[in-house]
């Protein structure tokens, strides 16, 4: 299936209509319980400065802040660099919907350099994603989790609250459904495709919302396009649950032991 007629790529897709300044609007399979799946908005935000005639090498990092829910209605994204160095250019990106700001993000680029490397963690223990059965969600889950394959490997939840689980941490494969070749911007929705910590936790359903995610990229295009349609290793976990919030740390691997991303999270929960 070619790249421009996934669902995915419809989701993130922008019109441009002057400089810097794009439309766009949310794609209903890509919804959740409020609004559109964080992932999809955090790609939008990112394609904006993908998009810009003055963007310069690939992104490193992107933090984005979902101020308020996206709404069906059609909204602009806007982006700027703010500055542009030698080897890294910082970016402003923020959507706007019926007069206010909805989301707004920070973005880093850069023009990476053949140097020394190194790889301090490992990746999780897991079977090989072939090995391991697909997820077979039940009706009622929001819409965005159809798009997404996901085989689990630990850390899952069945909502019945019965029993409290000692941690969070949660393991599986995952990719696009129906399978897309992978690159920055499938990447960043996928940093994103976690159920709630507070879900495996606690086994049962939380009113949750999340207030700011930020991805590291420690791929660039040609590594990522390397991976093609696989499966990717991710394991996330959180630290603590307080007053409101849990932050959640993921990491994303891909084939040979790659880490793809690293990515960090503030979620508000209510009960």
């Amino acid at each position: 299936m070619p790249a421009t007629t996934h669902n995915f790529d419809q989701a993130i897709k922008l019109a441009t209509t002057s400089d810097g300044r794009y439309t766009g609007q949310a794609l209903p399979a890509y919804t959740n319980l409020v609004g559109p799946f964080g992932g999809v908005t955090a790609a939008t935000l990112l394609n904006a400065a993908c998009l810009h005639a003055e963007v310069l090498g690939e992104p490193v990092s992107l933090t984005v802040n979902f101020a308020a829910p996206i709404t069906d209605a059609p909204f602009e994204v806007i982006a700027r660099p703010a500055r542009t160095n030698r080897s890294t250019q910082h970016w402003i990106v923020e959507i706007h919907q019926d007069s206010a700001v909805v989301a707004t993000a920070t973005a880093v680029f850069a023009r990476r350099r053949d140097t020394w490397s190194s790889l301090e963690i490992t990746p999780p223990t897991a079977p090989p994603a072939a090995e391991v059965a697909v997820v077979d969600l039940p009706a009622g889950f929001p819409a965005w989790l159809d798009n997404y394959e996901m085989r689990l490997v630990e850390g899952g939840v069945d909502f019945s609250g019965k029993q409290e689980e000692g941690g969070s941490v949660t393991t599986l494969w995952m990719r696009d459904a129906p399978p897309r070749p992978l690159d920055h911007l499938s990447l960043a929705a996928l940093c994103d495709a976690f159920l709630p910590r507070i879900f495996v936790r606690r086994q049962s359903f939380v009113p949750i919302g999340t207030v700011t995610m930020t991805a590291y990229f420690h791929a660039d295009s040609a590594l990522l396009a390397g991976q093609g349609t696989e499966p990717l290793l991710a394991t996330a976990r959180a630290s603590r649950f307080h007053d409101g919030y849990f932050d959640q740390t993921a990491e994303i691997w891909g084939a040979n032991g790659e880490l793809l991303a690293t990515t960090h999270q503030l979620v508000y929960y209510r009960e």
